[in-house]
């Protein structure tokens, strides 16, 4: 287990300890103290997570699995203790149901091919949110392109919710996968995943959960949950970038093929054919982010002692304050109302484009993301070219989104 320089009481969540693990809080911007609220795109990583990438780059790197050599029998045992740390953290059934990816991106990719060659044929059906991430889209797109499939898709209504009964009428004997974010990267709305997963099983359909958000918000359980597919980034839970997971059942990963050739998901090779290596190495072709990996454990390990659920109170905490204090600005309009949300708010204001509002905000050392945030049509849904997205985690502060609202303020009267 990571030792971290904090501790948390149950009745006071000292977030200036939690801080001081985290170097880049300590920068200016412009001459004012940062305040990064870009949380959503990635986080900060915290002293043990740095430490530990630093320390294997000095001391351990080797390739896995393949050497003899003591060097790479310490990496190996790195990279296999860090999927035990992932397997623990989302109480995976087993250890080789827990697949190292590149991201959450890379994930889902894995399965729309590997899944889609196997149980997708021409006719058949996928079912996709209609908040869901470019990377939750656009490779169902290109299954449903590549195998003849349909893409049927479940709409929100204007507070950001998704309708679950709904769910049950784009259900038909074609439909093969349910794709849905377990928390909207944009409109902060935390979706009912278990029911939705649970009325998906009841017409036998599989469902891939996209957790890029939702995996640092609460304690994620993917048997409670019952999910086939979940799918999460290292950077988006405080950990490196070019490292993620995938986390598939048994009963779907054995029976799929892999999605890319090369070293390491290999058996046995000759010129005529080629057999398998068996899970998880038969989805984790070629040389693996083993530094990567050990940094997301590292990760894992810190986050757990912070605590998950004192965390996400907190931020609750400060996105109740910011929606509020956001409110009493005249012109500001939140967009996702959703009765469950968790730390994000996005906003517009009326007559500013809100990449002139990140601009301006910028200047005064709040980092926000403007744009689209990767989901546009979450966003042509409200008819907007864009939001002002502002995302917290546990190290932030009621002071920090006083900054925010005091930047959004002077972007108003200076655009006025």
């Amino acid at each position: 287990m990571t030792t971290i320089s904090t501790a948390y009481s149950a009745s006071i969540f000292d977030v200036e300890r939690f801080r001081r693990d985290f170097p880049i809080l300590q920068r200016e911007v412009y001459g004012r103290p940062l305040v990064y609220l870009d949380n959503g795109a990635t986080t900060q990583k915290p002293l043990p997570v740095l430490q530990t990438i630093e320390r294997f780059h000095n001391q351990i790197n080797a390739n896995i699995h393949r050497g003899v050599h003591r060097l790479s029998a310490e990496s190996t045992e790195e990279y296999e203790r860090a999927r035990a740390t992932v397997q623990s953290y989302i109480n995976a059934k087993h250890s080789h149901e827990v697949i190292f990816t590149a991201g959450a991106t890379a994930s889902i990719n894995l399965v729309a091919n590997a899944f889609g060659d196997a149980f997708v044929h021409q006719g058949d059906e996928i079912i996709v949110s209609e908040m869901e991430h470019h990377s939750n889209l656009v490779p169902w797109q290109m299954l449903c392109q590549r195998k003849g499939a349909h893409l049927r898709v479940w709409r929100f209504n204007d507070q950001g919710e998704l309708n679950l009964d709904q769910l049950a009428t784009l259900m038909g004997k074609r439909t093969k996968l349910l794709a849905i974010t377990h928390v909207s990267n944009t409109l902060g709305t935390v979706n009912p995943i278990a029911k939705a997963i649970q009325i998906a099983h009841e017409h036998g359909v599989a469902v891939m959960v996209d957790g890029a958000q939702g995996i640092k918000h609460g304690k994620v359980d993917v048997q409670h949950l019952d999910a086939d597919f979940y799918a999460f980034s290292g950077h988006k839970i405080y950990g490196p970038t070019g490292i993620g997971v995938l986390y598939g059942k048994e009963q779907w990963l054995s029976q799929m093929p892999p999605w890319q050739g090369g070293g390491d998901m290999v058996a046995t090779v000759t010129l005529e054919r080629t057999t398998y290596n068996e899970l998880p190495f038969k989805f984790e072709a070629g040389t693996s982010n083993y530094i990567g990996a050990a940094g997301l454990a590292a990760a894992l390990d810190y986050y757990s002692a912070v605590g998950p659920d004192a965390a996400t109170a907190h931020e609750e905490q400060l996105l109740r304050y910011a929606t509020q204090q956001l409110q009493t600005i005249e012109g500001v309009r939140i967009i996702g109302n959703a009765e469950h949300k968790t730390a994000i708010v996005s906003f517009v204001q009326q007559g500013v484009h809100p990449y002139d509002t990140g601009m301006i905000l910028d200047k005064m050392g709040v980092a926000v993301r403007t744009g689209n945030h990767c989901t546009q049509p979450t966003v042509d849904h409200f008819g907007l070219p864009g939001t002002v997205r502002a995302s917290f985690a546990f190290y932030n502060t009621m002071a920090e989104v006083d900054r925010l609202v005091e930047a959004v303020q002077r972007a108003k009267q200076m655009t006025a």
